[in-house]
């Protein structure tokens, strides 16, 4: 897969992910991935990259020219570019799972300040994505966000292919509760059950346990 993440502040996205399992995704070739600074696409001699908005209002709106060259420059027939946006869709495991099956090229173009030029997502965006009912300082922590979901579920990047499903939200529920050595820690230990060696009884309790979560915490999954 090949990921390019289109900001004003590239340097979080570079941060973020070029670490841990994303590193090693990209440095044993199963992801490409890129950010750019979108001022790199700017004509003035400052690099303006916004402006006041029409009809008044607070803050300032990012402008159509730069963005508009910046991913036609990137764009492919396999692209599909997304908007990091609170009035997208929300994005959830199914959208990650989605994507990482579905798409070879993404183009994630992050949002900052008050906003875009509507003009860019009429007409250049596929698809407007929000992380959750929040407004961010920026789309760059989004993006970051919605790349490591979509990344960790292509095939190879974790150490085990199971790792991706046996977790939460992806059979509708939470995740159960995990446990590791030592057996006994300041008197809790492990339950029996998980030291029984018996994988079908094992199981089930994890898929109880992870039903149990779901209802105290996420009743709204169960709906």
């Amino acid at each position: 897969m090949r990921i390019d993440i289109l900001s004003l502040f590239p340097q979080i996205t570079d941060a973020m992910l070029g670490e841990s399992i994303l590193k090693r995704a990209q440095e044993s070739g199963l992801l490409t991935l890129r950010s750019h600074n979108i001022r790199d696409w700017t004509r003035d001699k400052h690099h303006t990259a916004d402006d006041a908005p029409y009809g008044g209002g607070q803050g300032m709106v990012m402008k159509c020219e730069p963005v508009f060259e910046a991913v036609e420059s990137l764009h492919t027939e396999q692209s599909r570019v997304l908007f990091m946006s609170p009035a997208g869709r929300r994005f959830n495991q199914a959208l990650a799972r989605e994507y990482a099956d579905t798409q070879s090229h993404l183009i994630i173009l992050c949002g900052h300040y008050e906003g875009i030029d509507q003009r860019v997502i009429d007409h250049l965006v596929d698809e407007e994505i929000s992380i959750g009912d929040y407004v961010l300082t920026n789309g760059a922590l989004a993006a970051a966000v919605v790349t490591d979901a979509i990344v960790r579920l292509l095939p190879g990047v974790l150490g085990h292919d199971l790792s991706a499903v046996e977790e939460s939200f992806v059979a509708g529920t939470l995740e159960g509760p995990q446990y590791t050595r030592p057996v006994e820690f300041r008197g809790w230990r492990v339950p029996d059950v998980l030291l029984s060696g018996n994988h079908a009884v094992i199981a089930a309790w994890r898929k109880e346990q992870g039903l149990e979560k779901t209802r105290k915490v996420r009743p709204d999954l169960l709906q």
